[in-house]
């Protein structure tokens, strides 16, 4: 359905004194893949939270193919693969400059309503843009 893909150089702080990338930083990577391809649709997390919607994860699992190392340009492939309800699902491939595979990754998030805390269905305005 949708795709984007998101380039980031490893920095020094995200890897242990071997220079490899310390596991609880993918995310992190993960993360920003997630909040480019929103953006690349033209949403913001800024906006759904102004507009009352918050989108927590729930679900998070990454397999580790290879080290990403210090100064490494890694790239994030994200993307959703189905329409979401009240719960949406990401899909990760990290690729380091050498267009090696680094990670697979699935994230899984719920729409839920800012002031009641209670889950709601995924908004019109986000199905909308799915389908553009």
């Amino acid at each position: 359905m949708k795709k984007n893909n998101t380039t980031i150089r490893v920095r020094y702080a995200e890897t242990d004194q071997m220079g490899v990338v310390y596991h609880g930083n993918y995310a992190q990577y993960l993360e920003v893949g997630r909040t480019e391809l929103l953006r690349s649709m033209g949403i913001t997390y800024k906006n759904m939270e102004l507009s009352g919607v918050m989108l927590p994860v729930i679900s998070l699992s990454c397999n580790f193919k290879k080290s990403a190392l210090y100064d490494d340009e890694i790239t994030i492939t994200t993307s959703i693969k189905k329409m979401p309800a009240v719960k949406i699902e990401f899909d990760y491939e990290i690729t380091n400059q050498h267009n090696e595979l680094i990670a697979t990754a699935k994230t899984t998030l719920a729409f839920m309503n800012k002031k009641t805390k209670k889950p709601m269905r995924c908004p019109e305005y986000i199905l909308e843009k799915l389908t553009e």
